[in-house]
């Protein structure tokens, strides 16, 4: 049997993490000039509570344009590469949205 008793204290730690100022991996900004609010975050948590964050980042070789600025695209099928163009017009990538109309 599951004793949930102990879920509270868990959410409490995670909260805690949360407001964390030394052990974050992630920066969000949100806004515009000069009204940005930064939030610090954990990616492992993230990526494991935002099905959109799963999805995309099932295949890595997807990170290695923003990393090293190289994508062989052919290796995905089509419905994959309009996924990635997809995400690059979301993420303002004209770059490789470019490369991508081009291929």
């Amino acid at each position: 049997m599951v004793d949930n008793k102990l879920l509270p204290k868990l959410s409490q730690y995670l909260l805690k993490i949360l407001n964390d100022k030394e052990y974050y991996d992630i920066t969000i900004e949100v806004g515009n000039d000069p009204y940005v609010k930064i939030f610090h975050a954990h990616m492992v948590i993230l990526y494991y509570r935002s099905p959109y964050l799963q999805r995309t980042n099932k295949k890595k070789n997807d990170l290695r344009y923003i990393y090293g600025g190289s994508l062989s695209l052919e290796e995905y099928d089509t419905s994959d590469i309009i996924k990635i163009l997809f995400a690059a017009s979301e993420l303002s990538l004209q770059e490789l949205i470019t490369y991508i109309e081009s291929f």
